[in-house]
Parts: C-alpha cells; sequence; structure tokens
C-alpha cells in the first residue's frame, strides 16, 4: 500500500486528534532517527501507523485476533489499551502491507515496551510519550534526556514514570514492563 493510501485509511480509522498525534509522534521518531543513527523512513511509517487499532471496539478487536490468529496474554485481552498496539501491529502488516519487522515491533511494542528493545522500538515508544502535543509533568526532563542522547536513561525515566502512575491510579502493570524497565537497568550497570 503506498504512503498516502496509508495515510487516508488512517485518517478514517483514527479520531482527528490521534492522527495529529500520530503526524507529531512520525516527525519525532525521524528526528530522533537522525539523532540515533536509525533509519529516518521506516521510524517515519512506524510513527504514524503505531495506534492504527486504537479505537477498535471490542468486536472489531475480536475480529482480527480471530482473522490472524493473534495470541496476546490475558491482560492484553481484557484491555483495548494494551490489545490496540498487539493488533495493531497485524494490522500494520496485513492491511498496510508493511512487512519490516522493525516497523512491526516498535508498533508492536509502544504501550508496553520489551525486553532488549531494538533501537527502533525504544523510538517509537519514547516518540509516542515526548511527541510536541504532549504536555505533562516530567515530559520536559524526558525530551532532554531523549535530544541529549541519553536514550536509554530517557527509557527507563519513562518507565518510571508510567509505572509509578499506574501504582498510583490502582491500575495492574503489565509484566512485560517491568521486565523492559528491569533490563535497561541491568544493562546501564553493566556500562
Amino acid at each position: 500500500m503506498k504512503f498516502n493510501d496509508i495515510c487516508e485509511r488512517l485518517k478514517v480509522l483514527l479520531t482527528e486528534k490521534r492522527y495529529i498525534h500520530s503526524v507529531n509522534v512520525a516527525n519525532c521518531a525521524k528526528e530522533m532517527a537522525k539523532l540515533y543513527g536509525a533509519d529516518e523512513e521506516k521510524a517515519y511509517i512506524a510513527g504514524m501507523v503505531h495506534d492504527c487499532a486504537k479505537y477498535f471496539n471490542k468486536e472489531k478487536r475480536d475480529y482480527y485476533v480471530d482473522k490472524y490468529h493473534i495470541e496476546m496474554d490475558d491482560m492484553e485481552k481484557r484491555s483495548g489499551a494494551l490489545a490496540h498496539s498487539v493488533i495493531g501491529a497485524y494490522v500494520t502488516k496485513y492491511i498496510f502491507e508493511i512487512d519490516d519487522e522493525e516497523i512491526l515491533g516498535a508498533v508492536r511494542y509502544h504501550t508496553t515496551g520489551n525486553v532488549n528493545m531494538s533501537l527502533m522500538e525504544k523510538i517509537i515508544y519514547l516518540a509516542d510519550v515526548i511527541e510536541v502535543g504532549r504536555d505533562y509533568p516530567g515530559v520536559d526532563e524526558l525530551r532532554e534526556l531523549v535530544y541529549s542522547g541519553k536514550l536509554d536513561e530517557a527509557l527507563l525515566k519513562s518507565f518510571d514514570n508510567t509505572i509509578s502512575l499506574m501504582i498510583k491510579k490502582g491500575n495492574t502493570i503489565h509484566p512485560r514492563s517491568v521486565a523492559a524497565r528491569n533490563f535497561i537497568i541491568e544493562e546501564m550497570q553493566k556500562k
């Protein structure tokens, strides 16, 4: 599918506000890719499509899970917020016809993170939380870390922020996020 066609399809799948967010994530991801030596075009595409399944209702999520035999853990099955990234990777592959593993992994893990994240996965995870439209306590600190070359420190801080927020709200925390955080700490201690 051509990029313009993907954008037109996204305009149907997303709200106007979410589409603007996706453009912002794409632009941020492209900047980060340039800074960290990743493929700028792939980063831009991944940023655009990362939330493609964000507004699927349960019926539509179930449809794609059945159609593509998507395996999800119990937390992902119960939460649209968690499921959208998993299902989004399949929508990216089969609907948008993007068969690039870096892009698919970045879409798949942009919500929870993952152990031993690729550079592209880190870029999309962070671009999602620091894009220009984001405004919350701590976002400027994350931006400073990212743009000063401290990608892993920014990733760790973002995990800490998210986990702290989930605890304050009394929500469950996906084990993948905890494992990703622990992995980053262990890797930083090795350096």
